[in-house]
């Protein structure tokens, strides 16, 4: 295992991200995965890159959160994963579950947000966002470049367009804005997203949609 600490002061620091992924939240999550195993959303995502091949894959998890994408994918043969989050509880926890599972070894853990760190962080096999997308203001930069780290799939959940969602989405920024907390979600164009991945040369592979959330991998060449 390799840790290292590259935050950086923007709008997306690692105090603002915080806030809301503290680590209450992280410990949470980590004890329902080791309950349930993965959320609904993110077994179809690990079920469709599976079924595209990630045997001996090194893997980008932007927005890792606990880790629960390369837990998986680590475990049923990928061969090494970098993890970028902007959260210590979530880059903590899931050191510590990388160690629990024996492969620490193979993960590189970074804390910063990713697009001010893109530059530094090498391409990978596979480039996953489990739920990322709308965390980020800039969908525009996240996704290229992201997208220009990926060297054969990537593979993203983000939110549908749904007047249900967006209300939601509204709501739960409002309660933020008046408990002072200075995390937002976004509920960015799934258009939009799959122009940005087309611009960086990838082809939707799989694309199924859930009531509430987008499931897609894309792939290059």
């Amino acid at each position: 295992m390799v840790a290292l600490e590259l935050a950086i002061m923007t709008c997306c620091s690692s105090e603002c991200f915080e806030s809301t992924f503290n680590d209450r939240r992280a410990r949470q999550q980590l004890k329902r995965y080791r309950k349930r195993g993965p959320d609904k959303t993110t077994r179809m995502l690990l079920d469709a890159l599976r079924a595209a091949g990630i045997r001996n894959a090194s893997l980008l998890d932007v927005g890792a959160g606990i880790g629960v994408v390369h837990h998986e994918l680590l475990a049923e043969g990928a061969r090494s994963a970098i993890h970028v989050d902007a959260a210590r509880p979530h880059i903590r926890l899931a050191e510590e579950e990388a160690t629990r599972r024996g492969h620490a070894a193979h993960v590189t853990f970074v804390l910063g947000d990713f697009v001010g760190l893109a530059e530094d962080i090498a391409a990978a096999d596979v480039v996953t966002l489990d739920r990322v997308i709308c965390c980020y203001p800039d969908m525009e930069q996240l996704v290229a470049k992201s997208a220009a780290r990926a060297n054969r799939l990537y593979g993203a959940v983000f939110p549908r367009e749904r007047r249900g969602v967006k209300v939601v989405s509204a709501l739960q920024n409002l309660l933020w804005k008046v408990l002072g907390n200075p995390f937002r979600s976004y509920i960015h164009s799934t258009a939009a997203i799959d122009a940005a991945l087309r611009r960086q040369g990838l082809a939707p592979l799989s694309v199924t949609d859930t009531v509430l959330w987008r499931v897609a991998v894309y792939s290059r060449g």
